[in-house]
């Protein structure tokens, strides 16, 4: 197990930067979830993590060696990509070992290797098969197998399960984890889905225009966001931010404990037994839920009800949510404790 610890790292090409002054630590034997938009820096901060970017300014420490200028084979990372990068001539053995051969280990150590991450990955039986005649899942198993057999103490994945669809995606990511926490390996995964990062985390990273937006555990990020970024792009749906003027909803008599700034209410802590007078506007049903977009005053709220729940648009409702939900913001996005 090996930690991680970014410094002041920036990364600029001209004008453009697509980090400022990242700082972090990894523990070792974590999951860290690098979380984001498209274009936050989350790319760009494995990429320097693994040394395939140099760092424009700041320091990449790995178990507390500087191996900011060192190149990727001297680092002790595996990585795995997005697109598995697999031999389409060669089978699954060969692609599984063929950064052994490169370095040319021992036939003996290497073939003891093999056996053993083919067995963990459940791929023993797959070892003769090329890539074409395995599923997408398998292919994935394989390219983390290349990645586990190189005994690396860090490994670094980015967004590996964007090609699956979502039910393999959801089994992979159970599969991931427990593998993780078998071989007590430290991860940084990069992923713009939030659902895997809350699910097998055990540190978020959320970044936003090349800036640690908040850096916490799963819950913690959820409970407590930071920001009102933070506070919309984690949860499903996002949480609604309603504006308050002079110590109410904006456009109505509801009373809130601000005078000013946003009132944050997350759609699945209101519930519709209440004295908030409501307008819904529109529905949308989801089996099991109700999403329901509803108007107080001049604000958009959204509630996420049962699926049971017999309400139609244009319907008048009763809201309400109990005031340890309430997370109110600035202005300026910040969170006031």
């Amino acid at each position: 197990m090996s930690s991680i610890q970014l410094v002041n790292v920036s990364k600029a090409w001209g004008d453009a930067r697509a980090l400022d002054g990242i700082s972090l630590l990894i523990e070792p034997g974590s999951f860290c979830v690098l979380l984001g938009p498209s274009g936050c820096g989350k790319s760009t901060t494995l990429r320097i993590i693994a040394g395939l970017e140099s760092a424009s300014a700041g320091q990449v420490l790995v178990d507390g060696e500087d191996v900011t200028e060192k190149p990727p084979a001297a680092r002790g990372i595996a990585m795995v990509f997005q697109n598995y990068a697999l031999f389409p001539h060669l089978s699954v053995a060969d692609n599984i070992t063929f950064g052994l051969s490169v370095r040319k280990m021992d036939k003996t150590e290497t073939a003891r290797r093999l056996a053993s991450t083919a067995q963990l990955l459940g791929l023993d039986k797959l070892l003769t098969r090329k890539p074409s005649q395995l599923s997408g899942g398998q292919q994935q198993r394989v390219a983390l197998g290349r990645a586990l057999v190189a005994q690396a103490k860090v490994c670094l994945m980015d967004e590996p399960l964007s090609n699956l669809d979502a039910q393999l995606r959801q089994e992979m990511r159970q599969e991931l984890r427990e593998l993780q926490q078998r071989l007590g390996l430290t991860v940084v995964y990069v992923t713009h889905d939030q659902t895997e990062a809350m699910s097998m985390a055990d540190q978020v990273v959320l970044l936003n225009q090349g800036r640690i937006e908040q850096c916490a555990a799963p819950r913690a990020l959820y409970a407590q966001p930071a920001s009102t970024f933070a506070a919309r792009f984690i949860g499903t749906p996002a949480m609604n931010l309603l504006r308050v003027n002079d110590g109410h909803i904006a456009g109505s008599q509801i009373a809130v404990a601000r005078a000013g700034g946003l009132l944050g209410i997350r759609p699945e802590s209101i519930s519709l037994d209440g004295q908030v007078p409501a307008t819904v506007h529109s529905l949308e049903y989801l089996g099991a839920d109700l999403v329901l977009r509803c108007a107080v005053g001049s604000e958009q709220i959204t509630v996420r009800a049962e699926g049971r729940c017999n309400v139609a648009p244009g319907a008048q409702v009763g809201l309400h949510w109990p005031v340890q939900a309430e997370h109110y913001f600035d202005t300026q996005g910040c969170r006031v404790v």
